[in-house]
């Protein structure tokens, strides 16, 4: 008996700190608790007046509604600096995003923000909405306002960034990120962002300054030293190109991308042993593409091995048939283009899946298009790049 006094004192209590919250916010949503409270406050005064003794269900479950659930509110209120109806509107929200009703879940937030102007989940959730519907402009509006509440939040800076960028609003999107990285270097899903909108503008010269500071927090990163591969290429920086597309072929071995603009590189400055080495290690690698042994062909090409280059070149075209119609272009595969397999007419026109990113495409092509001037090189001319590359190296370690 005095166990279900004192439960009853202790419930009263939690009950009217709860209505005191009630009346203070004047926000209906405390009502739920408060019913809550209500219900497991009557049926155990019913059970002490009574005299009924109720099953263990029961009495978990007047627990649960008196006290366990509005302390809990309680506490999140007061450690999270959050107010219930806050809480509960957003979990309106979500749940009815959950079943694809947008505009109910907007109804909730709308609310939420109209008692709360400040609330800054309101808004993040909110710019969160209209970032699924792909309303970006009102979404960079929400994504701000939760910055302003709480500027510790790099994710809603980010966001900003990211959405301008969506919005083609590249210029603001730079500044900031550039804004971000100066308080939050370390923060690589920035680096990345901007780096990429660099690259893309083609401002290759501040990508790579935005990716060589990210390495000094990211230093085993495979993304950041390929990046730095692609940007040091489009500025034909190639002998600079070739150190960090080696670093990130040590770091990741499996994705043939970096070896095989190794092995252009190589091909661009005559070296077709090397160009030959990297090329059979990229075909070793994952969601290998045609392009591997493409240049394949052409090395074997280059050093005089008709069949082998056919064999290449075969295999090439298995894998992208679009590859048939460019060999007939280039003078250097004239001595096999009368012996390679033409592809049907339905498999030339088949749309080729590609895992490359625009960037990576753009890097390549560049490549390849330079490589493509050595298509005319002889043996000659072969074997003086050759040896001017070797004069280079015996300068550089003799000035080391």
């Amino acid at each position: 008996m005095v166990e279900k006094i004192i439960f009853n004192l202790l419930a009263f209590a939690i009950f009217v700190i709860v209505f005191g919250r009630f009346i203070k916010k004047n926000d209906t949503s405390y009502v739920y608790i408060l019913g809550l409270e209500f219900v497991g406050i009557v049926i155990n005064f019913i059970e002490v007046i009574f005299s009924i003794h109720l099953n263990i269900f029961f009495r978990i479950l007047i627990y649960i509604f008196s006290v366990v659930i509005p302390v809990i509110m309680l506490l999140i209120e007061y450690k999270k600096k959050i107010d219930f109806p806050e809480m509960f509107n957003i979990m309106l929200a979500k749940i009815a995003l959950h079943k694809g009703n947008t505009e109910q879940a907007k109804e909730y937030l709308f609310k939420l923000i109209n008692k709360y102007p400040e609330s800054y989940i309101g808004h993040k959730n909110l710019a969160e909405v209209y970032e699924k519907e792909e309303k970006y402009s009102l979404a960079v509006d929400e994504y701000i306002r939760a910055n302003d509440l709480n500027n510790k939040d790099i994710k809603a800076s980010y966001k900003i960034g990211e959405l301008l960028n969506k919005n083609e609003k590249t210029e603001e999107a730079i500044t900031v990120l550039q804004e971000l990285l100066k308080k939050n270097p370390e923060y690589y899903k920035a680096t990345n962002l901007l780096g990429d909108i660099l690259y893309s503008k083609e401002r290759y010269k501040e990508a790579i300054n935005v990716y060589m500071s990210a390495l000094r927090y990211n230093p085993g990163n495979y993304d950041l030293y390929y990046n730095l591969g692609m940007a040091y290429t489009m500025v034909n920086d190639f002998q600079r190109a070739k150190e960090f597309y080696q670093k990130a072929a040590e770091i990741n071995s499996l994705l043939y991308n970096a070896k095989l603009s190794i092995g252009q590189i190589a091909l661009i400055a005559g070296d077709l042993d090397e160009a030959e080495k990297y090329f059979k290690e990229s075909i070793k690698g994952e969601d290998v593409e045609a392009g591997s042994y493409y240049y394949l062909a052409q090395v074997a090409i280059l050093k005089g091995d008709k069949e082998k280059a056919i064999n290449y070149m075969n295999i090439a075209i298995e894998l992208d048939p679009k590859i048939y119609n460019k060999v007939q272009k280039e003078v250097v595969f004239t001595p096999i283009k009368n012996d390679i397999k033409k592809p049907t007419r339905e498999r030339q026109e088949e749309k080729k899946k590609t895992k490359l990113l625009l960037k990576e495409r753009k890097a390549l092509n560049h490549l390849s298009k330079t490589c493509s001037l050595t298509s005319g090189l002889n043996n000659d001319d072969i074997t003086m790049l050759k040896n001017i590359k070797e004069k280079q190296l015996q300068e550089r370690q003799r000035e080391n």
